[in-house]
């Protein structure tokens, strides 16, 4: 987990960096890449030509696409890493106890996790929880560290959904507000000639684009995660199907 969030971040300030970097030079207009520092309705012009409604969306946009990013770097790895530690976990069965076999897991596995649950359910089970059959009681404890898992599991995703369902209509919303100025200025200069309504207009419709090129990325991550998840809780409600057999047949022997 350390090492997963640790690279994650470098990538998300390597990110923001790239971007303040870039939308200082759109507002600068020192974009010089051939033909294109002649081009006055590019993303530049966009940029230096917006109001602050238009530049807080493009900033919105932004922060959705990084944090989109940053949530797909961290949550590929922490699936990769749960699927290796679903691997590894096989050394638990060679053990003779169920003790060794705990110790032999990583101390930050959510297998250990499960099998520390069952432990300390065996542990304390006295007072008013004795009246509960051990059997229950033993499968409580491993079902809510299955649901625990479950839910470490699941965060950052509904950031991806949300990103997913709403970019394309914060994109829309800048086009159309640019589409109204554009209109707005245009009546007021008297001027309706093409080179005066393709430029605003066109500005205004690369809004839609940017929304679409974060949502499609966030859409894609989110169903791709969604099935590694799935994968994954498999592997975790297989094992802590077979803790709480082995477990419950140590402390009947």
């Amino acid at each position: 987990m350390k090492i997963s969030k640790s690279f994650a971040s470098l990538f998300c300030r390597a990110l923001l960096v790239l971007s303040f970097t870039a939308c200082n030079v759109w507002a600068q207009g020192d974009v010089s890449v051939g033909p294109i520092s002649n081009n006055p309705y590019g993303l530049a012009a966009l940029w230096s030509g917006s109001d602050l409604v238009t530049k807080t969306v493009l900033i919105l946009l932004f922060i959705m696409s990084a944090g989109s990013w940053y949530i797909t770097v961290v949550k590929v790895l922490e699936q990769s890493k749960m699927l290796r530690q679903a691997r590894t976990a096989q050394a638990f069965w060679n053990a003779a106890t169920v003790d060794e076999g705990t110790q032999a897991l990583e101390s930050d596995s959510a297998f250990r996790f499960m099998a520390d649950a069952a432990h300390n359910a065996v542990q304390k089970h006295d007072g008013l929880m004795g009246h509960i059959p051990v059997n229950d009681w033993l499968a409580m404890g491993i079902e809510r560290a299955v649901d625990r898992i479950n839910s470490n599991a699941q965060q950052g995703l509904a950031f991806l959904a949300t990103v997913g369902s709403i970019s394309p209509f914060v994109g829309l919303f800048g086009t159309v507000w640019g589409i109204y100025h554009a209109l707005t200025a245009i009546g007021i200069s008297g001027q309706a000639s093409i080179d005066k309504v393709a430029g605003p207009v066109g500005e205004a419709l690369i809004m839609t684009a940017i929304g679409l090129a974060v949502a499609v990325p966030a859409v894609l991550a989110y169903n791709w995660l969604v099935r590694r998840n799935k994968a994954v809780m498999d592997e975790v409600r297989a094992f802590g199907s077979d803790l709480h057999a082995v477990v419950l047949g140590t402390i009947k022997a």
